[in-house]
């Protein structure tokens, strides 16, 4: 009795992708046919595409581990990492479709000038050291920073930057509003046990309040989604930061300080 093996199932297929090609004056959607292998990720893909068809397309990489943030674009409308999305999450016959991240101008194809983030993390006032402590004898319980070492996990990939709609359906807002990513800065530095911005009369609670527009965030919690680093920012920076502004600005004791200065002043 003879018996035929089956061949293996094939790993690989051709997927339909759509990537925008354009700069600022303009673009559109540009259609490709390309092999995809078992577990490829986006970034994979478009490097296909510049070796085999489109040469000049334009993408901003790094590490391609998910560590540096560089590869930030939209696939199927979902801002993401290139290198951190399987092409396994979609199916074969689904087209997928990768344009630059919504939010910012297009510099060229994939890669948009994300210097707006860099002007606003300028605008956040740094770390206060305490008077009379040198660096090197700096000393903090563990469960004091537990919740702000959370921020620190921020790869500045800025999708959360690109998916809060109060920046990337109201350019307007702009100026006004830091976004999540800096008010998180912002937190995490209200919450540090050992920042002396108080002391030095800066209050991180008012400033958030005036210079980086925390009122215009509704805690939709669309930026935490996005994370990579699974950064609770709405529910453990956002939010706490909210409530802390609003107990100083409505303190009772604080705004009759403020009244009889205001009455000095006259």
């Amino acid at each position: 009795m003879t018996t035929t093996s089956v061949p293996p199932a094939s790993t690989s297929y051709t997927g339909r992708f759509r990537v925008w090609r354009g700069d600022i004056d303009g673009g559109d959607l540009a259609d490709f046919e390309v092999e995809v292998n078992e577990g490829e990720v986006v970034l994979d893909i478009i490097h296909r595409l510049q070796a085999t068809q489109a040469p000049d397309l334009a993408v901003r990489w790094n590490c391609k581990a998910g560590k540096c943030g560089s590869c930030s674009a939209e696939v199927n409308g979902r801002p993401r990492l290139l290198c951190m999305t399987r092409m396994s999450v979609f199916t074969r016959e689904e087209t997928i479709t990768v344009t630059p991240l919504r939010a910012f101008p297009v510099v060229r194809d994939l890669v948009t000038d994300v210097s707006f983030n860099y002007t606003k993390a300028r605008e956040v006032p740094s770390f206060v050291p305490p008077q009379g402590v040198a660096p090197g004898e700096y000393r903090m319980m563990q469960e004091d920073v537990d919740r702000p070492q959370e921020f620190r996990k921020c790869i500045e990939c800025f999708l959360c930057q690109d998916t809060c709609h109060v920046v990337r359906d109201h350019e307007e807002n702009k100026g006004a509003f830091a976004g999540p990513r800096f008010l998180m800065r912002v937190a995490e530095l209200d919450m540090h046990p050992l920042d002396a911005a108080a002391e030095s009369g800066l209050d991180r609670k008012t400033t958030a309040q005036d210079e980086h527009g925390l009122g215009y965030c509704n805690i939709t919690k669309c930026c935490t989604e996005v994370c990579p680093e699974g950064i609770r920012i709405t529910d453990n920076a956002l939010i706490p930061l909210k409530e802390r502004a609003a107990d100083r600005k409505y303190d009772p004791l604080v705004w009759l300080g403020n009244k009889i200065r205001r009455r000095g002043e006259q």
